[in-house]
């Protein structure tokens, strides 16, 4: 002991009060017959209120010589002796409290009375003598004599750690550093949370020396949570901003005053603490939810782990029980508790693996280097679910479509495992991306959403089934939704700029974008939507500024540089067009981007099919499916194949997307129809091009189809001498700019106008036949002063004029 501090002398707790210098007890002022060791166990007790007091320092104390041989049944009878005197039980106890296999603390509130004049034997009155248990405040600064202790709950830590403990040894000196460092006491009334409330997640304090514990515990602890359909974790968009406000570095260890002051500078009710901590063989875990304003204690729990193994059970049964304490209903706490080792792994190491992984996307945003922790995740523990899903995400971000859907597939069939929460993102993410069926992907994600309402995946998620779909409104609503839920979350940020875009809501679009710009977003979306504002609205400048502002960011500049190279295609720049594409397929390659690569390669492809030039479109197709066997990468290239009139090799590819992807919407409803029109057209059968195109209506506005099913279908009705139907079709594209943008498709459907208000005048009786020829040649002098800068050599551009001239 530290000889510097001096012992407790006096003190009072309830009716009592003690002497320990003249070795008296009181009770209202009525001394009471103690023994010495029941007194010295008070002693010890009482000078540290609501701290865990082992046994191993009481027999220390009481036995110092060692000479005793019976410790247990010496310190039960003590104890037992005290508990008689002070009227208290351990059953239902008020003044001291038995913490199994550890020791005792006491919990009644303790009033420290050295250097004050004791009352004079029997006077004062009791409400004097006694002071209510509301009277716990801080003393005034410097004034550290009269303090007085609140009552800690059942099965609180030890909160105040001074060094007059340091002389403790062994484990008993382990176990007062674990509960004192993690678990602070504090002695007001639990408040539970609402389920308006959010909880900040600390770092866990791992005094274990075992860096298998690093960050586990968190990852595993969120996780048992994040079951719950009450609390609601902040997110690490969000963390990362407040730190950003804090002038801290995202990703620094959320502890102590840090978490604190994050806690309340971003509205959040509480702070989530824990701790691990080595008892021999042995090992504690403590949990400990705080007020981030008042610093009361809301819930608490310490459990006791026999073996390094049985880490992940004891932490799960605290994190269950510190559910109830929070305020969580007993229904729900049943309904939603899967049990950790289930939900996730129970290897310890693939865990870990698995938390390194998540943090390198959710901090970092560096989906290439998680993949080898989700790996390693996975060959440690070949049934971890989550790490499958979450790798096949990764796959997906990557453009790595296969591999997305093989790891999602494998998530899928280990659902089982899982908890509530985690079955509705392994299930709706192998509906929406391996699968592709999203009607039933929307069907998950709404009950999802019923079930967990703060969710934010969900309304994320939704979004792109409704762009997929063509229902922009949807996608909005939803885009909101999410953005509302987690407004630091740059992907909501890019989701509703596109989602105003798409419905041409320019102003909207480009306030959203300019704003996440401001905030920091670093994705390429904000820039490529305002390029695209800016192209829409023929603003060079604008357009020229966006790319000069992706300057030294490879990406950015990589997905600019083909911003332009889609505008100069646009204008019938085609020369232009592929020197800039092949400048961002340089980078992109130098980047080892192989799939971003490959996704230049279709949009020369498709540029060459539109413009006629037929042997070219072939060349860049073969070279597509050459990059990559990835689904998006053949769609692009059977389509830019059939506008090319290579039939037999599109037929082909349809059969086996067909055959590969039977249940994918985008595929079975808008890819494929649109294919096997145009081999129809291609084989003169323009009566079952239009006939196959009739069931991609409902479909034809939906992003990964970019409004071609109503290009075929306006070619169908000019192959079927069908003027003004195949006008309608053309009309559509241009009336939907914020969709196609500058992509070609948009000004070649210029031409097709032109040409079906000309079949429409030729087949109609005047005075309509002289409206369609007028409204003709309109449409092909739009189209020839878009393309007044054009390459000569463009077949359709020779074709356009050509038919221009026999209208004058």
């Amino acid at each position: 002991m530290d000889e510097s501090i001096q012992p407790l002398r006096r003190a009072r707790f309830g009716p009592f009060e003690v002497n320990f210098s003249l070795r008296q007890l009181s009770k209202r002022g009525n001394r009471i017959k103690v023994h010495e060791q029941p007194l010295q166990v008070l002693e010890m007790l009482v000078a540290r209120p609501g701290e865990l007091v082992t046994r191993e320092e009481i027999c220390q104390k009481l036995w110092p010589s060692g000479t005793f041989v019976d410790f247990d049944n010496g310190l039960n009878s003590a104890v037992n002796r005290l508990r008689d005197v002070l009227g208290d039980s351990a059953e239902a106890p008020r003044y001291v409290e038995t913490i199994p296999r550890y020791g005792y603390r006491f919990i009644a509130p303790v009033e420290k009375l050295d250097g004050l004049a004791p009352p004079a034997s029997g006077t004062g009155s009791e409400s004097e003598r006694q002071k209510p248990d509301t009277a716990f405040q801080q003393p005034p600064a410097g004034s550290m004599a009269h303090t007085q202790t609140p009552p800690a709950p059942r099965w609180a830590a030890i909160g105040r750690w001074s060094s007059r403990h340091k002389y403790l040894l062994g484990a008993s000196a382990i176990v007062a550093v674990v509960v004192a460092g993690a678990l602070p006491f504090s002695g007001r009334r639990t408040h539970a949370l609402t389920d308006r409330d959010t909880i900040v997640l600390a770092d866990f304090a791992n005094s274990t020396g075992d860096a298998v514990f690093d960050e586990t515990l968190k990852q595993g602890l969120s996780i048992q949570l994040t079951q719950s359909p009450f609390l609601n974790l902040l997110s690490d968009q969000k963390i990362d901003e407040t730190l950003k406000l804090m002038e801290r570095s995202p990703g620094d260890r959320l502890v102590g005053d840090v978490a604190r002051e994050l806690c309340r500078r971003s509205g959040s009710k509480a702070v989530l603490a824990g701790s691990i901590a080595s008892l021999g063989s042995e090992y504690v875990i403590g949990l400990k939810a705080q007020s981030c304003t008042s610093g009361e204690i809301l819930a608490q729990e310490l459990v006791q782990a026999a073996r390094k193994e049985d880490v992940l059970k004891a932490l799960d049964t605290a994190a269950t029980r510190l559910r109830t304490k929070l305020g969580e209903s007993l229904s729900t706490v049943q309904k939603f508790d899967t049990p950790l080792e289930q939900a996730t792994t129970p290897s310890l190491e693939a865990l870990q693996a698995f938390s390194r992984g998540r943090e390198t996307l959710s901090r970092k945003n560096d989906f290439p280097a998680a993949v080898p922790f989700l790996q390693r995740a996975i060959r440690l523990d070949p049934n971890f679910a989550m790490a499958y899903a979450t790798l096949g995400t990764t796959y997906f971000q990557l453009g790595q479509t296969s591999l997305g859907a093989e790891n999602t597939r494998k998530a899928y069939e280990l659902r089982e495992r899982v908890s509530e929460r985690e079955r509705f993102y392994i299930e709706s993410h192998y509906l929406q991306f391996s699968t592709g069926n999203l009607a039933k992907a929307q069907q998950v994600y709404e009950l999802w959403a019923q079930t967990y309402p703060r969710d934010f995946y969900p309304a994320g998620n939704l979004t792109g089934v409704y762009d997929a779909l063509g229902q922009y409104d949807k996608a909005l609503e939803e885009a909101r939704e999410a953005f509302r839920l987690d407004p630091a979350n740059q992907i909501f940020y890019d989701n509703l700029t596109w989602a105003y875009l798409f419905l041409n809501r320019l102003d909207e679009a480009g306030a959203a974008a300019t704003e996440a710009l401001a905030r920091g977003v670093e994705s390429s979306a904000p820039r490529e939507v305002l390029y695209e504002i800016a192209f829409l609205k023929n603003d060079s400048a604008g357009m020229t500024q966006q790319v000069s502002g992706a300057a030294g960011n490879t990406g950015l500049e990589v997905d600019l540089l083909l911003e332009e190279a889609k505008t100069a295609a646009y204008a019938g720049r085609l020369r232009k067009a592929l020197e800039l594409s092949r400048r961002a397929l340089a980078a992109a390659k130098h980047a080892d981007e192989k799939e971003t690569g490959a996704g230049y390669e279709r949009s020369e492809a498709l540029w060459e099919a539109l413009f006629g030039n037929v042997a070219e479109a072939r060349q860049h197709a073969a070279a597509v499916l050459g990059l990559s066997s990835e689904r998006d990468a053949q769609l692009i290239a059977a389509l830019a194949l059939a506008l090319a009139g290579d039939v037999a090799r599109v037929q082909a590819l349809a059969d086996d997307l067909a055959k590969r992807f039977p249940e994918n919407t985008v595929v079975q409803f808008i890819f494929l129809p649109t294919l096997r029109a145009q081999i129809a057209l291609n084989r003169k059968d323009a009566p079952r091009a239009i006939e196959t195109l009739r069931a991609v209506a409902a479909y034809e506005l939906g992003l990964p189809g970019g409004l071609y099913p109503a290009y075929v279908l306006g070619d169908a009705y000019l192959a079927g001498h069908q003027g003004s139907e195949a006008a309608v079709e053309f009309q559509k594209i241009l009336d939907h700019r914020g969709i196609v943008t500058n992509d070609t498709i948009g000004a070649v459907a210029h031409l097709g106008l032109a040409r079906a208000y000309a079949l429409a005048g030729q087949t109609t009786q005047a005075p309509e036949a002289g409206n369609y020829r007028a409204k003709a040649r309109a449409a092909y002098q739009d189209f020839l002063t878009l393309w007044k800068d054009a390459d000569p050599d463009i077949p359709i551009l020779r074709a356009a004029k050509s038919e221009a001239a026999k209208l004058q």
